[in-house]
């Protein structure tokens, strides 16, 4: 962490639920009030409610705070697979400085001054994962992924512009782009999970034998409470949250989604 005293520009990538122990660790390190933090974390703090980027101003508020979000699969990234993301920033000047500093000939960063919305995408993609994987575990078709990740995308939607998102966000690279990657892809930790409750296998044995946090496990239950705060219906993210934190049956929990009331899309 000494080390971060003098940089240029920080970039935290730690799990969501050690953010704020990391960055209050480093905070009376950082003394230049031009350096840059970023926030790569997805998740949404348990208990506050708060963002990523809302703990880093609160422990950097000297300093400009971005976020960097989209379906930035890390091994993909790490071995030069061309990807897209989009940056975060409400300053334009140092938005487009990152821009260049970011992006390469194989990984396209897109600008935005709307940081809310890049991070609830980031967020709550991790959740619907969990129950696309389930899909898979217990052998389902592409018609019943699409249409779960579709509704996902229209939770989402709800949840996020409820809590200061701007909806057409969620149709971007870290909204829509991010969720279509997590929910189908094979490098996704949070799918997997999903896809091993669909197997049959426990939560207790899943996490044991997990060598990296499954982010979707801490934001259900943040998402639970926000969808119960702002009074919006999210009967996805209410099963996934009986699933891994009330201990819910996988099986009893799809059946409950589609033995809901039929209504119109829109509804």
């Amino acid at each position: 962490l000494a080390e971060c005293a003098g940089a240029d520009l920080i970039v935290f990538v730690t799990p969501s639920v050690a953010l704020r122990e990391v960055a209050s660790q480093l905070r009376d390190k950082v003394q230049n009030p031009a350096t840059v933090v970023i926030s790569c974390t997805k998740g949404i703090e348990h208990g506050t409610g708060m963002r990523m980027s809302e703990i880093l101003a609160e422990q950097f508020p000297k300093n400009p705070v971005a976020v960097l979000s989209g379906p930035n699969l890390a091994v993909e990234i790490a071995h030069g697979l061309p990807s897209a993301t989009v940056l975060g920033c409400r300053d334009e000047n140092l938005a487009e400085e990152l821009q260049t500093l970011l992006g390469s000939s194989r990984f396209r960063v897109y600008t935005s001054h709307e940081i809310v919305g890049i991070e609830l995408g980031g967020a709550l993609k991790n959740i619907f994962a969990v129950p696309a994987g389930v899909s898979d575990g217990f052998g389902f078709g592409d018609n019943s992924k699409a249409a779960l990740v579709t509704r996902s995308l229209a939770e989402m939607f709800r949840l996020g512009v409820a809590m200061g998102g701007d909806a057409p966000t969620f149709q971007g690279l870290s909204g829509a782009g991010d969720l279509i990657a997590t929910c189908f892809s094979r490098h996704s930790r949070n799918r997997r999970l999903g896809e091993q409750l669909g197997q049959g296998k426990s939560l207790a044995d899943i996490t044991r034998g997990m060598k990296t946090v499954s982010e979707g496990i801490p934001t259900a239950r943040s998402a639970f409470e926000c969808a119960r705060k702002f009074g919006v219906e999210t009967p996805i993210i209410d099963q996934v949250y009986a699933v891994l934190h009330e201990g819910k049956s996988p099986a009893q929990a799809m059946q409950e989604l589609l033995g809901r009331d039929q209504k119109s899309e829109r509804g």
